[in-house]
């Protein structure tokens, strides 16, 4: 049997997320959001940026893999990724903007790092990309958190 995928779905790897680590392309941002989330589980860093859009802030910036990759395993290496929530999805919009709304629970060490991410991504003609995403930690959101909405993350960043 095969093990379940860390993305929650309730299906085996094999099935769920490995075929886009494998190349396949996420048929939606939801998707690509879920096999995002294993690769950091995974630590598939090749993964996490191929699935960049052109735009994001790392590849805009002209960051070289390299220096990128460097970075990502060190700031990911004290990181144990425990569990992922889809909250709320929605789009694409009339801008072509896809948006996913998720909870990771996450430690750093002992202490809880755990966050939420209203998430943006976009289509470039070959698959969804990440775009960008604005984070709030945990003990800012509302609780309980699986009520949590888009409505209520950003009136939660306002505050």
């Amino acid at each position: 049997m095969s093990d379940a995928c860390p993305c929650g779905s309730g299906r085996p790897y094999t099935a769920c997320c490995g075929p886009f680590h494998a190349g396949a392309e996420p048929p939606d941002a939801e998707s690509l959001m879920r096999s995002r989330y294993v690769a950091f589980v995974r630590r598939d860093f090749p993964y996490l940026w191929r699935t960049l859009d052109s735009n994001h802030d790392e590849k805009r910036d002209g960051a070289a893999y390299d220096d990128w990759l460097s970075q990502i395993r060190e700031g990911t290496k004290p990181l144990r990724y425990k569990r992922l929530r889809i909250l709320d999805v929605g789009g694409p919009d009339h801008e072509g903007y896809a948006h996913v709304l998720f909870h990771v629970l996450v430690a750093r060490g002992r202490r809880d790092a755990s966050f939420a991410e209203r998430s943006r991504f976009v289509h470039d003609g070959t698959g969804w990309r990440y775009l960008d995403g604005s984070l709030l930690p945990s003990r800012l959101l509302p609780k309980p958190i699986e009520a949590l909405t888009f409505d209520s993350f950003e009136h939660a960043a306002r505050r």
